[in-house]
């Protein structure tokens, strides 16, 4: 298992949080999902507690600070060394800003933004916190994609944005499904086009080692799941955590590594 010691590369998914109505109840959930440990935070920091696997960061869960919420989800932060610069062209490429530009304590600096179609997403320039140092590995994040009903801004935007290159899945021929290519070739997210989706968001999938057996946790733990099943890339289940809160899980064969 090799670790991220870095910051990643602009434009790559680098870090996740989720805010909710109850904070022990939802660690309770991630440990028999995950087996994941945690750093709470003190009152100051809104109690933004870090995920541990391996005793390295993959995520983070907080309350959320708004009572009255009713919808969670996971939040994907992409990376970027200069967040004021990248803050500038989300604008200029027609997304908003929710949060302008700040400096989190010693631990980096951050945005949070809406793109043109509607779907919320942060920038990370990492100091201290690079982002997630486990991915890629069984109860760590594996990727992130964009799902919306109105695919092009999307695709035009983010390309604008992050210089990414787009390519067509040749996996998934009967899908509209765009891979996002860093400049150096990597693909680090996707576009899905599902014309009958209500609103526009960022999916997050979690890596595991059995998905039968991690669905099975879940719903043991208190939350629900849809029925697995095989896709081009592995064996796939979608959980909604005790609070609604929507994710997916995979387990890749050995032979088949998912893009990302």
């Amino acid at each position: 298992m090799s670790y991220v010691t870095t910051n990643q590369p602009d434009g790559t998914p680098t870090w996740i949080d989720l805010g909710i109505p109850d904070l022990e109840r939802a660690m309770e959930f991630y440990r028999a999902l995950f087996g994941w440990e945690y750093d709470v935070g003190p009152a100051e920091s809104g109690h933004y507690t870090i995920c541990l696997l391996h005793n390295r960061p993959v995520a983070a869960i907080m309350p959320n600070p708004d009572p009255d919420a009713t919808d969670f989800w996971w939040n994907v932060y992409l990376a970027t060394h200069d967040c004021d610069r990248t803050a500038k062209r989300i604008t200029d490429a027609g997304g908003t800003l929710l949060v302008d530009p700040m400096d989190v304590m010693d631990q980096g600096r951050m945005v949070m933004a809406v793109d043109p179609v509607g779907a919320q997403f942060g920038l990370w320039q990492g100091r201290a916190h690079i982002g997630c140092q486990v991915v890629n590995e069984p109860d760590s994040l594996v990727r992130n994609d964009l799902v919306t009903a109105d695919p092009k801004p999307a695709r035009d935007f983010y390309a604008a944005v992050f210089d990414f290159t787009l390519d067509r899945n040749e996996d998934l021929p009967n899908f509209d499904f765009t891979f996002l290519r860093r400049p150096d070739g990597h693909e680090v997210a996707g576009i899905f086009g599902s014309p009958d989706t209500p609103s526009s968001g960022w999916t997050t999938t979690f890596e595991v080692a059995d998905t039968d057996a991690a669905v099975g946790r879940a719903i043991a733990a208190g939350g629900t799941a849809g029925v697995a099943e095989d896709i081009p890339y592995g064996r796939i289940g979608t959980i909604t955590d005790p609070f609604g809160t929507e994710f997916s899980v995979i387990a890749r064969p050995p032979d088949r590594p998912t893009p990302s």
